[in-house]
């Protein structure tokens, strides 16, 4: 029988509130504890979650609490380094939902923290962990598209006043960048279909004409190119502009076949019509709701992961630095007008 983590949540707002869902609904994780600057009725939480949760407003508190085994922090991305760093000092092992933090330096300082201690990670990446994801990555390791030298994975999610998040993500301090505030999955998938190491990014910025998105304090519209080391070429944009409806664009090239979302041409496969698609049987992403995110198949990876006492597949803090790395190089680029080297970012 699997032990009992019990899990602490950092923030109770919009994620938190799948976050704890998706823990519970795995075989080990059990929320017990929630902190948050507001006071949170107890009847409440166990109403909603099925479950006791102790509230707390104290956060060196709730981490003294020995009973904790990990903590889930869904606050906002500014506070997302200090409340890490916390939690590793405290020995707890961490979630923490994107991005990491929004200065490259706090990365850089959270990768310290953890380096000093034995902690285990898991950042909110979770779209490796999707039903598309899942299916695109068997049929490019099946070798079914041969060896990948393109690919475009875009990001297109008009975040407006109409979604909770508008109220605080149009501040430069919080959302940081299109690609920071959620076109970071699709920078990840791409890396993670890509599977090389990137060379250099150039990246340009814009921003749409539309009133509703005066507010924002940073340009909502970016384009990536991605040069790998070996030659390969992507590319990613991140809209958050936009007005339509949520896309999650997918196309990668390779020498044996294509694949084009949930479709898919192989010439590994004999009789196929090379002048049709053939459907791939997956859940495509297409809400930027989450409640339609894969938490809990990322959870219970990486509570299996704990149990083992290694590090996750897939989405551990290191997989997360390297994502995070090259949009830190994507970002300075879209800012200097200049192609950016990945070694300009530095790693200590």
């Amino acid at each position: 029988m699997s032990k009992t983590l019990h899990v602490a949540v950092i923030g109770y707002g919009w994620a938190a509130t799948a976050h704890i869902d998706a823990i519970n609904a795995t075989k080990q994780g059990k929320v017990t504890a929630v902190w948050s600057s507001r006071s949170l009725s107890p009847a409440e939480l166990a109403a909603r979650h099925g479950t006791s949760i102790a509230p707390y407003t104290d956060l060196g508190k709730m981490l003294d609490d020995p009973s904790i085994d990990v903590v889930d922090i869904t606050s906002y991305p500014d506070q997302h380094a200090a409340q890490f760093i916390a939690c590793a000092r405290h020995g707890k092992h961490v979630i923490v939902e994107k991005p990491l933090a929004v200065e490259w330096r706090e990365v850089l300082a959270m990768k310290k923290a953890l380096a000093e201690t034995k902690i285990k990670t898991c950042v909110c990446l979770e779209c490796r962990y999707s039903s598309q994801f899942l299916a695109t990555k068997a049929v490019i390791d099946s070798g079914l598209i041969g060896r990948l030298h393109y690919g475009e994975v875009d990001y297109y999610h008009g975040i407006g006043p109409w979604y909770g998040q508008y109220r605080w993500n149009t501040k430069r301090s919080l959302g940081g960048s299109a690609l920071l505030t959620a076109g970071c999955h699709a920078m990840d998938a791409l890396l993670l279909c890509m599977n090389d190491e990137v060379d250099e990014v150039t990246s340009y910025a814009t921003q749409s004409a539309n009133p509703l998105f005066t507010p924002y304090e940073y340009k909502t519209t970016s384009t990536t190119i991605v040069k790998f080391k070996s030659g390969s070429v992507g590319k990613c944009a991140a809209v958050v502009d936009c007005l339509q409806p949520y896309y999650f664009h997918t196309h990668l090239v390779g020498s044996e076949g294509s694949i084009l979302d949930n479709k898919f041409h192989s010439q590994k496969l004999a009789g196929l019509n090379r002048h049709a698609w053939s459907q791939l049987s997956m859940k495509l992403l297409d809400s930027g709701d989450v409640g339609d995110h894969p938490y809990q198949n990322q959870f219970q990876a990486f509570f299996d992961a704990l149990e083992q006492g290694t590090d996750m597949p897939l989405t551990s803090f290191s997989d997360g630095f390297v994502s995070h790395r090259v949009m830190a190089a994507a970002d300075k680029s879209a800012i200097e007008g200049r192609p950016v080297r990945l070694g300009e970012i530095p790693t200590e």
